[in-house]
């Protein structure tokens, strides 16, 4: 019983970490996932479930895809619903944050005007191009790759997902906060561990999802691509602001997902 006890605990710690996350990164109410109230998230070790919510969000996207497909929808529009659903399922958080991210950095001219534009909730040129660039590119390279059937499309999709999180947590990590108080700031940055956890569950989330589906190949493009592009977002990000905020890991987790649909659809 003693020796059952410490991994019933380790059990229940990654359930909790998975509710946090679902809320934080949802629409998705805390109080219907058994979350305490007024409770505020630590995702310094938390942050390690981040792939397998990204997965979950993948896989609403993807079964929509899956339905719209098998009801002879066109490819185009079937990939435009399955983005639809995942924008509508997150509350469109990680757009914001890419179009406050795109207007600060295109806007400012130093780095304290810059965070300054990314508090302001009006939407520039810059954000706009930069939001409309990343929705039009998720859903012509997800339309790519319907051809070759709505399951295999839907398996990328859900591992681009749980990738593009991976990104989004390794940033968090690496990059110190940008300004004091933020949302980065506040609940957490992720740890070591929980950053190489997240790294590692994607990675099996990648493998398991597109190399059944499109091959190896496939597999080791989009990982590649998506590598490169997270390590020139955060090397832009420090010499932009000198840090992340919550804006900026919003923007990596959408020009990630887009790095990785990339990768994969030469081998559609």
């Amino acid at each position: 019983m003693t020796d059952v006890e410490p991994f019933r605990e380790q059990i229940r710690s990654v359930l909790d970490d998975l509710r946090a996350s679902l809320a934080f990164l949802t629409i998705i109410p805390g109080s219907a996932l058994g979350e305490s109230a007024g409770a505020k998230p630590d995702f310094k070790r938390g942050a390690q479930v981040f792939p397998v919510v990204g997965a979950l969000i993948g896989l609403a996207g993807g079964a929509v895809l899956v339905l719209a497909v098998a009801l002879d929808v066109p490819a185009m529009v079937s990939a435009a619903l399955a983005v639809t659903a995942i924008v509508l399922l997150t509350g469109a958080l990680h757009e914001d944050g890419l179009a406050d991210t795109a207007d600060g950095f295109g806007g400012g001219a130093t780095s304290e005007r810059k965070l300054e534009i990314m508090d302001d909730s009006a939407v520039g040129a810059y954000g706009a191009t930069a939001l409309i660039l990343a929705l039009l590119l998720r859903v012509v390279t997800l339309a790519a790759l319907v051809p070759s059937g709505g399951v295999r499309a839907a398996a990328v999709l859900l591992a681009a997902e749980a990738a593009s999180r991976a990104a989004m947590v390794r940033l968090w990590h690496e990059l110190p906060a940008a300004r004091l108080g933020g949302m980065a700031e506040g609940t957490g940055p992720p740890d070591s561990q929980a950053m190489l956890t997240a790294l590692l569950v994607a990675a099996v989330i990648v493998v398991l999802a597109v190399m059944p589906t499109f091959g190896f190949w496939a597999t080791l493009a989009a990982a590649a691509l998506t590598i490169a592009v997270a390590f020139a977002f955060a090397r832009l990000t420090a010499l932009q602001i000198g840090g992340r905020t919550g804006d900026t890991l919003g923007a990596c987790q959408q020009v990630t997902a887009v790095a990785f649909l990339v990768g994969v659809t030469p081998f559609a």
